[in-house]
């Protein structure tokens, strides 16, 4: 996983094996079982995850008990709580494993140890996490204000793996409609590709 984790790295920033061996200190290889949990809702977390192999979730349960889920994260993603992790307080959302998965916890500790590493890699986080609120943004607005289609076609552009990897129940769950109504969008785009 470490293997996965640096070659990762080496596509993105200028790497020395003393930094990576720096940054890899704060990091736990991990296995996670499809189902497992390792944040739960409203329980203070204390990991986050780089996902070497399998796919993650993001999600909430809302008072009726019905999920919504916020954000995938397969292979090469970063997910965490990173309010609740850096200050100690609990998780907003749970997070899961949807597949058997590779992971690398990281914990409040990774992100002291960042400045430390160089500003490159100060640099690249600070990206990463302006990335995930940008995409966190634009799928609130579209989560208000876009047909139902162009959600799906968004998640598309966004997941190209995880489509067929994925229920269709998860799927729906993230884009904020039924199953009933992502089967038919998916039917009524095949039918506009074959015409």
């Amino acid at each position: 996983m470490l293997a996965h984790l640096k070659e990762y790295l080496q596509a993105k920033l200028p790497l020395t094996d003393q930094q990576f061996a720096a940054l890899a200190h704060t990091l736990e290889p991990k296995t996670l079982a499809r189902q497992q949990v390792l944040v739960r809702q409203g329980e203070v977390g204390r990991y986050g995850a780089f996902v070497a192999q399998g796919c993650l979730r993001s999600f909430v349960v809302d008072k009726k008990g019905k999920e919504h889920v916020l954000q995938f994260a397969p292979e090469n993603w970063w997910i965490a709580d990173q309010h609740g992790l850096i200050h100690h307080e609990p998780a907003m959302f749970s997070i899961d494993a949807l597949e058997d998965s590779q992971v690398l916890l990281f914990g409040p500790g990774f992100y002291q140890q960042l400045p430390q590493l160089g500003p490159a890699f100060q640099a690249f986080f600070y990206e990463l996490q302006q990335n995930s609120l940008q995409a966190m943004q634009k799928r609130l607005i579209a989560t208000l204000s876009a047909p139902a289609e162009e959600r799906y076609l968004d998640f598309l552009r966004t997941y190209p793996s995880l489509a067929q990897r994925l229920p269709q129940r998860l799927i729906a769950a993230y884009l904020g409609i039924t199953p009933e109504s992502l089967s038919r969008i998916r039917k009524e785009l095949t039918r506009g590709i074959s015409k």
